[in-house]
C-alpha cells in the first residue's frame, strides 16, 4: 500500500465512523440504551468478523496468546471504555461538549506516540492539533459562546473518552507489526463482545431482534461504521504515524454534521461551516510531507576558516 492509499484508508475509515448516527438514532427509538447499543455494536461486529474469517481465511484467526493483551487493549480498554465515557458526557451534559472532549484524542496520541514510537513533534502536527480542537469546537457549536455546564467529573470523564479513544491507535500500531488489520479488528471486537455480553443485560430485549428493522439497523451498525471503518483505519495506521492518523480521524465530526444536514435536515450556521473548514485544514496540514533540512557537513578546510 502506498502512502497516499494509507492516508485515504485512514480518512475513509474515520468518515464511516461519522455515519453512525444513521443506525444509532433508530435503535434509540426502539428503546435501547447507550450501553446496550455499544453491546450490539461489539457483539454483532465480532460475529460478522469471525464468521467471515472462518469461511474465507482461517489463518487470520491465529494469534499468539502472549499478544492477547494488545487486543484487550484495543477492544476493552479503548473501544468499550471510550464509548462509555463518550455516552456518559452526552447524558450528563451535551453532545457538543462530548465531541470536543473526545477529540482531545489526537493530542494524547501525539504525546504517547512521541514517548513510545519516538515520532517527531513537527510544526505541522502542532498547528494541526490546535486547529483540530478549535475547529471541532466551532463545528459542534461549543464556540464562540461556552454555554454548557462543566463539572470536574464531566471534564474528567470527557478527557477520559479522548484518552481511551487514543489508546486504540497506540495498541493497534504495535499489533499491526505482527498482524493484518483484519485480525486486529476481529480480535478487538471479540474482546469487546466478551466484556459486553455479561455486563449489558441485552438479553432482556432479545425479542426486539425478531423485528426486521431492528436486525437490519444492528447489522448495518456492525458493518459500515464499525467493521469496515475499523478495517480501513487500522490498515492505514499500519503505514503512517499514529499521531497523523489520529488527526486525520477528525473528519468524523464533519461527516456526522453532513449526515445531519442532508439526512436529518439540520441547519449549519456560518460559524459551524468555519469549523468544518478548520478541521479540513488540519487534515491537509498533517498529510503534507515535511522536509527537514539536513546540515551539510563542513570540510576540514571550512572548519579551519
Amino acid at each position: 500500500m502506498s502512502l497516499r492509499q494509507a492516508y485515504t484508508a485512514a480518512i475513509a475509515g474515520a468518515a464511516l465512523w461519522g455515519i453512525i448516527g444513521l443506525f444509532v438514532q433508530p435503535l434509540y427509538s426502539y428503546g435501547f440504551t447507550a450501553w446496550e447499543i455499544v453491546a450490539i455494536r461489539a457483539i454483532a461486529s465480532a460475529f460478522l468478523l469471525v464468521t467471515s474469517l472462518a469461511f474465507f481465511n482461517r489463518k487470520m484467526l491465529r494469534i499468539r496468546l502472549r499478544d492477547l493483551p494488545l487486543f484487550i487493549g484495543t477492544g476493552i480498554i479503548s473501544i468499550v471504555f471510550f464509548n462509555w465515557c463518550f455516552f456518559t458526557v452526552i447524558e450528563q451534559s451535551s453532545l457538543s461538549l462530548a465531541v470536543v472532549l473526545l477529540y482531545t484524542g489526537p493530542l494524547f496520541v501525539t504525546i504517547l506516540s512521541r514517548i513510545f514510537f519516538k515520532e517527531l513533534l513537527t510544526f505541522n502536527k502542532v498547528i494541526a492539533l490546535v486547529t483540530t480542537i478549535i475547529g471541532c469546537s466551532f463545528v459542534v457549536g461549543l464556540l464562540p459562546s461556552f454555554n454548557t455546564v462543566l463539572t470536574p467529573s464531566i471534564l474528567l470523564i470527557g478527557i477520559g473518552s479522548g484518552f481511551f479513544y487514543a489508546l486504540y491507535s497506540i495498541f493497534a500500531k504495535v499489533s499491526s507489526q505482527r498482524y493484518s488489520s483484519m485480525t486486529i479488528t476481529t480480535y478487538s471486537f471479540i474482546c469487546a463482545a466478551a466484556f459486553m455480553i455479561p455486563t449489558s443485560g441485552l438479553w432482556n430485549k432479545a425479542h426486539l431482534f425478531t423485528q426486521i428493522e431492528v436486525s437490519s439497523y444492528a447489522i448495518g451498525l456492525a458493518f459500515f461504521p464499525t467493521v469496515l471503518a475499523y478495517l480501513l483505519y487500522t490498515r492505514g495506521l499500519a503505514e503512517i504515524e499514529s499521531s497523523r492518523a489520529s488527526i486525520l480521524s477528525t473528519i468524523e465530526p464533519v461527516v456526522a454534521i453532513a449526515i445531519g444536514l442532508f439526512v436529518f435536515s439540520d441547519q449549519l450556521t456560518v460559524i459551524q461551516w468555519f469549523g468544518v473548514m478548520l478541521v479540513l485544514l488540519s487534515i491537509y496540514l498533517v498529510s503534507r510531507p515535511e522536509h527537514h533540512p539536513t546540515r551539510k557537513k563542513s570540510t576540514p578546510k571550512q572548519q579551519a576558516v
